[in-house]
């Protein structure tokens, strides 16, 4: 089998194909074959050594998302058979490869209306949208909810779960192409984030009253002009940051408003299944439409880290073994 391996910490590079033996189930493990790979904004984190406490230390394969067939089950697993279509909440060894080894409860049954890169575009970009929508900020219908970066795989899984719920979405991106995206997916309004003003147009289109909710995938850059746009008792939760920022926080006062963090790691078991529900009720009945931007050859996984890197993403990127 081939698989991506990182050795030591580095640029996108040190994401190198090798070919070892196939990988066999152990009695309470399943085998999957793999035919997509979820890339996430983590992933280059933890290449780069950044990722902290909860980075995999080398030599280790990348990526905890993958849709696939099951290939094989142990002993010790009822349920699975070779063929079932599945996706995952997480592996053992690594989503970036041709086979993965999961525990049983890592593996999620695929709705038929998904495809293998639909899939794997789900655990990480919808279970991170869903907790911190309904299980961190307690988001509500017709509340308001703005969206950053809402374009890539995390922004795109929070305007549709937030249109599905009865709220206004707002979102931003960079491109006109991410504009288009935006709307077509749900959101009532789309701004560029790139340029100046951007924050009166949005205050603007609220009235000057603000939004209640606000997902946020880049702290370092928007958390203390995030304070501003809060609406009374408003929540802003922060899924991704790259460094520090200084803000005022007066601003937290003056309005009741909160600064949530959230890890997706850090997700209790029960709010886990809970997520994964209602997820895949979404699935089945069409309100949520993973959006897949570009699917990459799994020899090229640096080529996916590095387009990461250069932000704009319109949708999910997945490799293809």
């Amino acid at each position: 089998m081939k698989r991506i391996r990182v050795s030591e910490f580095g640029g996108p590079e040190v994401l190198r194909l090798e070919e070892v033996e196939d990988l066999a189930p152990g009695e309470e493990e399943v085998l999957i074959r793999v035919r997509a790979a979820g890339v996430n904004p983590y992933e280059t984190y933890e290449r780069a050594g950044n990722y902290g406490a909860n980075g995999r230390q080398p030599p280790y394969t990348p990526g905890s998302d993958l849709a696939g067939v099951v290939e094989a089950a142990g002993s010790g697993v009822p349920g699975f058979a070779r063929g079932d279509r599945v996706y995952t909440t997480g592996t053992l060894t690594g989503s970036y490869a041709e086979l993965a080894l999961c525990s049983p409860s890592q593996v999620r049954r695929l709705p038929d209306r998904c495809s293998f890169a639909q899939g794997a575009a789900l655990y990480v970009p919808y279970v991170t949208a869903y907790r911190s929508l309904f299980q961190l900020a307690h988001a509500a219908g017709g509340e308001t909810v703005l969206v950053h970066g809402a374009s890539g795989g995390v922004g795109i899984a929070g305007v549709q779960l937030a249109r599905a719920a009865g709220m206004t979405v707002i979102g931003t991106a960079g491109t006109e192409q991410g504009l288009e995206l935006i709307k077509a997916e749900g959101a009532h309004l789309a701004f560029r984030h790139d340029g100046p003003g951007y924050e009166e147009e949005i205050l603007a289109a609220t009235g000057e009253r603000g939004v209640d909710v606000i997902l946020e995938v880049a702290a370092h850059r928007n958390l203390a002009r995030d304070l501003r746009l809060l609406a009374m008792r408003g929540r802003v939760v922060v899924i991704g940051s790259r460094g520090d920022i200084e803000i005022t926080p007066r601003q937290t006062m003056l309005k009741d408003t909160s600064i949530i963090g959230m890890l997706l790691w850090n997700t209790p078991p029960v709010e886990l299944e809970a997520a994964v529900a209602a997820l895949n009720a979404g699935l089945e009945n069409g309100t949520l439409r993973p959006v897949v931007g570009a699917e990459i050859p799994l020899p090229s996984a640096a080529d996916a880290h590095r387009r990461l890197g250069q932000g704009g993403a319109l949708g999910k990127i997945v490799l293809v073994p």
